[in-house]
């Protein structure tokens, strides 16, 4: 849902992967059902993976009392500067009434969710769907080999994980309480960036469920700061993209909403404008030479546009041109409008694309027009 799990094809090359909560929690309710049922914990305690991968954890911690077993796995993310990297992952399990089924509860450090637009029920523990099947297969596999009841209560924990919420988009999600258990394929991927995006389009449906016409999608603080602001959104209303403005508008495309602002720095505006949907550095840098023919065409004298091609920033070009008087941000957010407009265009959204200063100072605006 929204913490820091990241999974993807590729990653950065030699870099050691990890494993999700997801499969963390997978492995610690296998331990604990073994418990329950044998009084044994399995230590390595080995799961399969969706993708058919079979790893084994060690337990950081066992325990059990009468009618219930416990088992916890610390994290380990990999090379990856996770959120979540080190914390101890709990199962309890315990026998559930009859005919309940496999019953997920939320227990310390693990949230619930309480508004819609995710892939959960308002109410349910933020576990989500590829874990609850992983947990579930593991029982079915751990039953067939030893045996044990079918109706089982699983309580997945996080130690601290309240706290470690706190530096997640959980609480803006509607997850309160704690962390999410996440994962998809059950591993991470060192610097992937599929967990962004998953937060992107999660993001977007809450703000959709919950009934905003209007969301604004920011490439950092200080532009969400700066455009919560100027709209006096709801914080459900804010998408935090990043560098991920092409990821952000193809899924807009596919879950629309009435109105957007696309709220960015000069620098990532510029990217934007010159056709770039990936505004990482590592993607591609500002074109200055093409900046600075703008600003011959917005009537700037040929010193000014010689200054612009040879700047050493696009933050020494904007203070160039705004020191002539020459409207530059102006030009960049209509030429960023007409990149995101290419993407989200034909289907009725209102665009607008907004640039503000470092400080948050607003620079330029193309106003709300159908894109």
């Amino acid at each position: 849902m929204a913490d820091t799990d990241k999974e993807a094809d590729g990653g950065t090359p030699h870099l050691r992967r990890g494993w999700t909560t997801g499969s963390c929690a997978t492995a610690a309710t296998r331990a604990a059902f073994e418990g329950l049922v044998s009084s044994h914990f399995p230590d390595p305690v080995t799961v399969t993976l969706p993708g058919g991968q079979t790893p084994s954890f060690a337990l950081a911690t066992t325990a059990s009392g009468e009618g219930w077993a416990r088992a916890g796995v610390v994290k380990d993310a990999g090379d990856d500067p996770d959120v979540t990297h080190g914390a101890l992952i709990l199962a309890t399990v315990r026998p559930a009434a009859t005919g309940a089924g496999l019953v997920f509860r939320a227990g310390p450090g693990v949230g619930t969710v309480t508004r819609p637009g995710l892939p959960l029920a308002v109410g349910e523990p933020a576990i989500n769907p590829v874990p609850r099947t992983m947990i579930a297969r593991t029982l079915d596999e751990a039953r067939a080999a030893i045996g044990g009841p079918a109706d089982i209560e699983v309580e997945i924990s996080v130690e601290h994980g309240e706290k470690l919420a706190e530096r997640t988009l959980n609480g803006r999600l509607g997850i309160v309480g704690g962390l999410s258990i996440l994962g998809t394929t059950g591993i991470v991927v060192p610097f992937s960036c599929a967990a962004w995006i998953a937060s992107i389009q999660r993001g977007i449906d809450v703000a959709r469920a919950s009934g905003f016409t209007h969301v604004a999608a920011s490439t950092g603080n200080t532009s969400e700061q700066a455009v919560k602001a100027l709209h006096d959104l709801d914080d459900v209303q804010l998408i935090d993209m990043g560098d991920f403005a092409g990821g952000t508008l193809k899924y807009l495309r596919k879950a629309p909403v009435p109105r957007v602002t696309l709220a960015l720095g000069f620098a990532k505006g510029v990217k934007l404008g010159q056709g770039l949907l990936d505004l990482h550095s590592k993607r591609g840098s500002v074109d200055l030479e093409a900046l600075s023919a703008i600003v011959a065409d917005l009537g700037g004298s040929d010193t000014l546009v010689r200054s612009v091609n040879g700047a050493n920033t696009a933050l020494e070009a904007l203070t160039l041109c705004r020191a002539a008087g020459i409207p530059i941000a102006e030009a960049v957010a209509e030429r960023g409008f007409a990149t995101a407009a290419a993407l989200i265009g034909g289907i009725g959204m209102e665009l607008e694309v907004v640039l503000f200063d470092r400080t948050g100072g607003f620079l330029a605006s193309t106003g709300f027009r159908k894109a």
